[in-house]
């Protein structure tokens, strides 16, 4: 019995935490221990709270794929880093495609996830019964429905197909749906998300950072272009772009700073306060990744690798906007390092293989660790949209107006220096495909999207497979192993593992 109720525990548990908003009131409120899932949401103030606690999953460190960016670690972009001993044998083996069906991390995202859909499930089963305002009662059911759309997503990616629960009380055994079941729940929760969720200006200040259409929309043109569906992907993503809610920030940096929190280029971001503990409003994201040594602003994970490095184009504003060197001075803050990390790693031909440096995505102003607590995470950006857009449409034989929108993210990105990053002219759909693929890489680098791109566009073998990666195998992750063992027998392992 005890087996069983570990697992039951790990995709289905019902905590006190679940009603933790991150919201200070909420947090101030008395007895919190006493709410059971019976007497819990009973009122539109519980409604709010229940909503609420659907957002602090995706804030939860365990959401960040088990803690670590390994989705980054595993692409050509990033490197391991930190200490070369600190988390060599849990984080490491991602970097070169030895993780096994153990691997530290993979288990707590996989609980992490499960954690998220079923707050989001209480929202869903439990609000349509409350006496309050139906208007708002939809909008928090739709809210729930784009969280547990977003956490499908991340299943799907991640591992295929995995057991559907859509309700708080699941059969006793669960076992693994389709990939395409998946899909068919993600792009029912994001239409219904779609149908029902405000325009991000129709919100009240007190309430940015909520879910909104153009949140929906851009996830589900996602959804498509990761399905190969180009004009479906096109649809939702020009759907973003003509709802004129969104623009690009002047400064690319601000596109991930604090400047630009919850701003034009934000389409969806996970807010974060500057507090050590999740439930306190804390994002642990970028403490994992920020610049380890002096000044102490995190652990130092998830290095830029020589070749995302080498590869912008002369000039690039970009590199400096994602990658921080030692002797950087930033926010009048001089970038030393980590002292027992070498400045330089050869290997035995004496070959640079790697260069203490780390990612400015996740730098927020400040001089102790805690700052980096408050790092608003950014799920989805304006910039993303854009050349979502333009790779449907090329894909869709209108290379005219791919070019439109590629060319506002490299215009941007040049920040008024026309001798650099000039506007891509060719029409030609393979040269196009190609430069729309480069231009993610430089736009997006260390925002988790690198992996992804090289599986759903069929490249990962050949840009991958030097630092190990199978294909055939490594595009999916392992179910953990411990969730099949607990199972026994419900839950089926992915191939070659």
């Amino acid at each position: 019995m005890r087996t069983q109720a570990k697992l039951y525990f790990s995709i289905l548990v019902v905590t006190t935490s679940i009603f933790f908003s991150g919201c200070k009131k909420f947090l101030e409120k008395d007895l919190q221990g006493t709410l059971t899932q019976q007497l819990f949401p009973t009122s539109p103030s519980d409604a709010l709270l229940a909503t609420n606690a659907t957002y602090e999953a995706v804030r939860e460190w365990y959401y960040s794929a088990g803690g670590f960016p390994i989705f980054d670690i595993m692409s050509d972009d990033a490197r391991k880093g930190s200490n070369p001993d600190d988390a060599a044998s849990t984080v490491g083996p991602y970097d070169v495609f030895t993780h096994t069906t153990t691997q530290d991390g993979i288990d707590r995202y996989w609980n992490a996830l499960y954690v998220g859909v079923k707050r989001a499930n209480v929202v869903i089963e439990k609000i349509p019964a409350i006496a309050m305002d139906e208007e708002l009662k939809t909008r928090y059911i739709a809210e729930a429905k784009f969280i547990r759309g977003l956490i499908y997503f991340d299943f799907v990616r991640a591992w295929g197909g995995v057991p559907l629960v859509t309700t708080t009380d699941p059969p006793l055994k669960l076992q693994r749906s389709s990939a395409e079941d998946v899909y068919t729940l993600i792009i029912s929760d994001l239409n219904f998300a779609i149908d029902n969720l405000p325009l991000k200006s129709e919100y009240k200040n007190t309430e940015i950072g909520r879910a909104t259409k153009g949140a929906a929309q851009a996830l589900l043109a996602r959804v498509y272009l990761f399905r190969n569906d180009f004009p479906d992907a096109e649809k939702y993503a020009m759907d973003v772009i003509t709802s004129n809610q969104y623009g690009l920030e002047p400064l690319f940096i601000d596109a991930n700073g604090v400047n630009g929190n919850n701003g034009v280029e934000s389409v969806f971001e996970v807010g974060a306060l500057q507090s050590e503990i999740t439930t306190g409003g804390g994002n642990q994201y970028a403490n994992t990744q920020g610049v380890r040594g002096t000044p102490n602003r995190g652990w130092g994970f998830n290095r830029p690798t020589i070749d995302l490095r080498n590869s912008f184009e002369t000039g690039d504003p970009r590199y400096k906007g994602t990658v921080i060197n030692l002797g950087d001075t930033i926010d009048g803050i001089k970038i030393l390092g980590d002292g027992p990390t070498p400045d330089i790693t050869y290997d035995e031909h004496g070959n640079i293989i790697e260069i203490e440096c780390y990612t400015r995505k996740v730098w927020v102003p400040g001089d102790n660790v805690i700052t980096q607590y408050g790092h608003h995470r950014r799920l989805i950006r304006y910039a993303d949209v854009l050349l979502m857009a333009a790779e449907a449409l090329n894909e869709n034989d209108k290379p005219g107006e791919a070019l439109l929108y590629l060319n506002q993210v490299r215009q941007r990105a040049r920040q008024g220096n026309n001798a650099i990053l000039p506007d891509i002219t060719t029409l030609n759909k393979d040269e196009l495909r190609d430069i729309i693929f480069n231009e993610r890489r430089h736009e997006l680098a260390m925002e988790g999207w690198r992996f992804w791109d090289l599986i759903r566009t069929g490249r990962a073998a050949q840009v991958l497979g030097p630092l190990g990666f199978v294909a055939g195998k490594h595009e999916l992750l392992p179910i953990p192993q411990s969730e099949i063992d607990i199972s026994q027998g419900s839950l089926t392992q992915n191939p070659n593992w």
